[in-house]
């Protein structure tokens, strides 16, 4: 009965988080197991496999459920402002700020910060977050007085954060403190009994009966290797219901 609950819930949270293929029923068991803690996690996977899925996941999983789920992507921003956009500013803190700005840490506070792209982060935004996973405290932008907040970090990359340490380009304390609990998302190409689950996702998204395809359409799809994964086969649908 519990791990029915469990499974519905996730269902409710993800439904793209689909484990017909038993490759991903091991990712979904892992994220029954570390949802219900504190940990930090660290997902990892190819661009398009549903690191952002398997997040909100975890986090509607967990006993923050109830509170913020926020998604910053480290790539789309410049370093000025990402770190306003992290940690917020205070008024005058640099031309245009004409007011006090909360960041992204404030308003996930008793919920969950997911950190996409995690390995765009520059250095000096490295040494801060590290700071803020310590010390659960951190100062806004042009400010002095520390602020504390309650949150649950999760942070995703499509690259191997391992070697950039090596490298010396990301930072070794840091990636210690995110990799606490290490969820590795699988490609399309290595779970292909999933295709068909999510193919019926797609059509439901868009109000289309599940049995729409040919079966000769949906063997295609399931042999493809879908590159682009998760997201190349959610666009393969919707082009094919614009074409026929």
């Amino acid at each position: 009965l519990v791990a029915a609950r469990d499974r519905a819930r996730l269902d409710d949270a993800a439904p793209t988080l689909t484990w017909g293929d038993p490759t991903m029923a091991a990712v979904v068991d892992a994220i029954r197991k570390v949802a219900p803690t504190h940990a930090t996690v660290l997902l990892s996977g190819e661009s398009g496999t549903g690191k952002e899925v398997a997040a909100r996941a975890v986090h509607q999983a967990s006993a923050r459920a109830a509170g913020p789920f926020v998604a910053v992507n480290c790539a789309a921003l410049s370093e000025a402002l990402l770190e306003s956009e992290l940690f917020g500013h205070e008024k005058g803190a640099f031309t245009g700020a004409v007011r006090q700005k909360p960041g992204r840490f404030e308003d996930a506070h008793r919920g969950t910060l997911f950190l996409d792209e995690i390995g765009e982060l520059p250095t000096a935004l490295q040494v801060k977050l590290l700071q803020v996973i310590e010390e659960k405290t951190f100062t806004r932008v042009g400010g002095n007085q520390p602020i504390t907040v309650d949150v649950r970090i999760l942070a995703a990359t499509n690259r191997p954060l391992e070697d950039m340490v090596r490298e010396r380009t990301f930072r070794e304390d840091l990636f210690f403190r995110l990799n606490v609990f290490p969820l590795a998302l699988p490609p399309l190409r290595e779970r292909p009994g999933d295709v068909p689950r999510l193919v019926e996702h797609f059509l439901r998204k868009h109000g289309v009966a599940a049995d729409k395809f040919a079966p000769e359409a949906m063997r295609a799809m399931t042999a493809y290797a879908f590159p682009g994964n998760v997201r190349e086969l959610e666009h393969t649908v919707e082009r094919a219901l614009i074409l026929a």
